[in-house]
């Protein structure tokens, strides 16, 4: 049942939400800034203490391998990552060191606490003890004996992650609920998800995504710096192709109906022009709504389309 007390709490005092499918790479050394500037998307060498930024890591052709959140904390880049994922890629990272002076390891063991809504600033410090109020930007930082704390407003609301030793998790869990914090179910942190239009690795994003399909190259791709794998094919598509994708993750509001399914047609008449990837029953919209990838030349907002029987449109471009 979708509770609207949950809901309603990330919009008007702070939701608390388990994040359990995520994982984290913690890199190490000397080295650890330059090593994974060449190897992902964004700016990653200029990143000072405190500060982080959202990149992928790409195969030489251009597709995902991962999207990643790099957080520097001054003494170690903490990279949030799907959790499945966390183990490999952490084991690809230490089989591509060389000489440098970087440690990769698989840290999934930390506890990730995201706390959203206009009181989780002040949740957070009755929790923990430490002020946020300096975290103005997205992936600001702040480190606090074994406590990491991140700005992150995806969900269209102020937003936290307090990265913490798997051991404290529940105290601070604790904590925040006796602060106010209402605790929200998988499918209410999926539904602030979708309507933020933010894309989820291994749902919206698979390793046969190009960046550009899925509309993060804002976010995650420095067309300034240096080289990174895959960076010729999406030089080559933004160029030569002007960015144009054959596909293209958009936003579809369903009217009335059932919640689609992952892998439900998208029709235009009775022609499929693309597939839903996730789906929820949406407040904000008062309807059913999803992500989904649509063919380039119908990926248009006011687009009239049919989803498992019932009228949709084409809402808005992912991003």
């Amino acid at each position: 049942m979708f509770s609207d007390h949950q809901y309603n709490a990330a919009h008007n005092s702070a939701a608390l939400i388990e994040r359990s499918s995520q994982g984290t790479v913690a890199l190490t050394g000397a080295d650890r800034a330059s090593f994974l500037h060449g190897l992902l998307t964004n700016d990653i060498a200029s990143l000072p203490k405190g500060r982080g930024v959202y990149a992928a890591y790409l195969t030489p052709q251009g597709r995902m391998i991962s999207d990643m959140r790099v957080i520097e904390t001054g003494s170690r880049l903490l990279l949030s990552v799907d959790r499945d994922v966390a183990a490999p890629l952490a084991e690809r990272f230490d089989q591509l060191v060389f000489s440098e002076d970087v440690q990769a390891k698989d840290a999934s063991e930390m506890a990730i606490l995201g706390v959203h809504g206009p009181s989780a600033a002040r949740m957070i410090q009755h929790a923990t003890g430490v002020s946020v109020a300096d975290l103005e930007s997205q992936y600001d930082n702040i480190t606090v004996e074994s406590l990491t704390i991140v700005r992150d407003d995806a969900l269209g609301v102020p937003g936290y992650d307090v990265y913490a030793p798997g051991t404290d998790r529940e105290a601070i869990r604790a904590k925040l609920i006796e602060a106010g914090a209402v605790e929200v179910t998988d499918d209410i942190a999926e539904a602030l998800r979708i309507e933020a239009g933010r894309p989820r690795f291994g749902v919206d994003m698979t390793t046969d995504t190009i960046p550009l399909e899925a509309g993060i190259e804002d976010r995650a791709i420095s067309f300034t710096k240096g080289c990174y794998v895959g960076q010729e094919v999406i030089i080559r598509v933004m160029h030569r192709g002007h960015g144009r994708v054959a596909r293209r993750l958009m936003s579809i509001v369903i009217a009335g109906g059932d919640v689609p399914a992952r892998g439900d047609k998208i029709l235009l008449g009775d022609r499929a022009i693309g597939e839903i990837t996730s789906a929820t029953a949406s407040p904000k919209m008062g309807s059913p709504l999803a992500l989904g990838y649509v063919q380039r030349e119908h990926a248009v907002a006011g687009t009239e389309v049919t989803v498992g029987g019932s009228q949709a449109r084409i809402y808005q471009a992912v991003n």
